[in-house]
């Protein structure tokens, strides 16, 4: 079983970005999962895709894994560039 390492980016319903400094280990179990013919729902009797671990840098997710033999992936994310404009620049 795999793990993801990753930092969450910000969803677009969202305008803070105070939860968003945490790094996550998550499971993936796509294998296991069923999907339901007439509902459409994906589903299956492993738990393990649930699990979600976060963390406050991406060296203590790192080695979190390391320690506990977690075969592991890092998504590494673009940093976000800040673009400073006032309205007076329309007229310039």
């Amino acid at each position: 079983m795999k793990a993801k390492i990753y930092k969450p980016s910000k969803t677009a319903m969202q305008s803070g970005r105070s939860k968003y400094n945490k790094w996550v280990l998550k499971f993936s179990d796509k294998k296991n999962q069923l999907k339901d013919t007439m509902m459409g729902w994906n589903g299956g009797s492993s738990t393990v895709s649930q699990i979600e671990l976060k963390f406050s840098s991406k060296e203590e997710a790192v080695n979190y894994a390391k320690k506990n033999s977690i075969d592991y992936e890092v998504l590494e994310s673009s940093e976000r560039k800040v673009i400073n404009k006032s309205y007076a620049d329309n007229f310039k």
